[in-house]
């Protein structure tokens, strides 16, 4: 069960990955698209009738690095799991690939108020003096993201000590 557990997380990534490039893909050809998401989730009092083109590509390439932030990590986390789907449990490969994506999930934890940020004073710096903004977000759910990031970071580490345990446990059979 684990092993399919592993093949099915280890295929959701890569249709995450695909998928993820797909659409930012998408959204820069169609930039209005893109302005409409925007504009439904971020949530920010700007005066959307003002905010020109120039601003929606600005954003859609603030985005583009957000996410790649994220793709990055998601792809260690496939490699640890087509490496657990094919019974590699305890080696120090699959800790590193865990310890990446502890990393890149931290990283991106630490980018998403700064992406809210920069897209806020980005979408709001035609409006004239006085009405510009510069919105801070920060919630509980970067704080969920930090502390799984480390539970990972200790996984990953407990992952060589298991791999030192069961050499040992070799040599005494």
């Amino acid at each position: 069960m684990t092993r399919l557990f592993a093949r099915l997380v280890s295929f959701g990534c890569w249709l995450a990955f695909i998928l993820s490039v797909g659409l930012l893909l998408f959204f820069a050809i169609e930039i209005d698209s893109f302005a409409e998401l925007a504009k439904s989730n971020l949530g920010l009092a700007v005066d959307w009738n003002s905010v020109v083109s120039a601003q929606w590509y600005g954003l859609w390439m603030l985005s583009a690095v957000y996410l790649s932030i994220g793709l990055f990590g998601l792809f260690f986390l496939q490699r640890a799991f087509t490496k657990f789907a094919k019974g590699e449990f305890f080696n120090k490969s699959n800790s590193r690939d865990l310890r990446l994506f502890a990393i890149f999930l931290f990283v991106q934890a630490l980018a998403k108020p700064v992406h809210y940020s920069l897209a806020s004073v980005l979408l709001s710096l035609n409006h004239p003096p006085g009405q510009r903004q510069l919105a801070i977000s920060l919630g509980s759910f970067e704080l969920k993201v930090f502390v799984l990031a480390m539970i990972l970071w200790v996984i990953s580490d407990m992952l060589i000590r298991a791999r030192e345990l069961e050499q040992e446990n070799q040599q005494f059979v």
